[in-house]
């Protein structure tokens, strides 16, 4: 039976929006999925962690952001910053404990911007692990708008917007103005990062949206953390195979075992 999500309802105003969780209770630190840029909480990954969870008897919680899958609001509307608001208010809401952040793409920046402000404004619930399958950081500057042609970014700043074509949906990706500049806030890279935190990053090294550079560029940003990198030879972004769901589920349980 299709499991039927809770709503939390985030922000104020114009910006109040209702964010579909669906929450499997269960031992140990809880697990939280952080799902990719126009991805859904019920892809094949999350629904995997989720079948894991059950099989295990783990405690399980993932979320639509704003735009995204069965919360409110359309997806042109929202930026990192609310995305980032979702994911600290799921946090707060449905985890009592240090929890496991698993980000996948988009989610992986997600999951470090998270980590960083927990650790300053709730240091009781820094995550107890973070698993990041092609962390997507700063995506919005260095995968987006560095690789944009000039016409591109002319369209977006005059227009406001660009619809640009989608390899995994028939209908195109709406890229915004506020949604690059928004990035801006939130760029990581540049200085050392510390989550305090074991780190077990996952990425393919055929990857076309998030290059397998950027994985080690992540690694070299975290110094003082304990890191493990899974290159995957003949892996691309998606990472759904069997093969690759097994290497999901064993980096979590590496992460923090039921009985931590």
């Amino acid at each position: 039976m299709r499991p039927e999500p809770q709503f939390l309802s985030v922000g104020a105003g114009s910006e109040r929006r209702d964010i579909a969780v669906l929450k499997q209770d269960g031992k140990g630190p809880p697990v939280v999925w952080l799902g990719g840029l126009r991805s859904d909480m019920r892809a094949t990954k999350a629904e995997a962690i989720a079948a894991w969870a059950q099989r295990s008897g783990r405690a399980f919680v993932r979320f639509d952001y704003a735009g995204h899958g069965e919360s409110s609001g359309d997806f042109a509307d929202w930026t990192m910053s609310h995305w980032i608001e979702d994911a600290q208010a799921v946090l707060s809401a449905h985890t009592q404990r240090s929890a496991i952040l698993v980000g996948s793409s988009m989610g992986g920046w997600v999951a470090l911007l998270t980590t960083l402000q927990l650790r300053k404004t709730a240091p009781q619930l820094q995550p107890a692990g973070l698993v990041l399958i092609a962390p997507a950081v700063d995506f919005t500057e260095e995968l987006m708008w560095a690789q944009m042609p000039e016409a591109i970014r002319a369209t977006i700043l005059r227009d406001g917007v660009w619809q640009r074509p989608s390899e995994y949906s028939p209908e195109p990706m709406p890229i915004t103005r506020a949604l690059i500049e928004d990035g801006r806030r939130h760029i990581l890279f540049g200085h050392p990062l510390e989550t305090g935190c074991p780190v077990h990053v996952l990425q393919g090294m055929k990857d076309p949206d998030v290059p397998y550079g950027q994985a080690l560029k992540l690694v070299e940003h975290l110094p003082h953390d304990p890191v493990v990198l899974t290159l995957i030879k003949d892996g691309e972004h998606r990472l759904s195979t069997p093969e690759d769901i097994a290497r999901l589920v064993a980096a979590v349980e590496g992460i923090a075992p039921a009985t931590a």
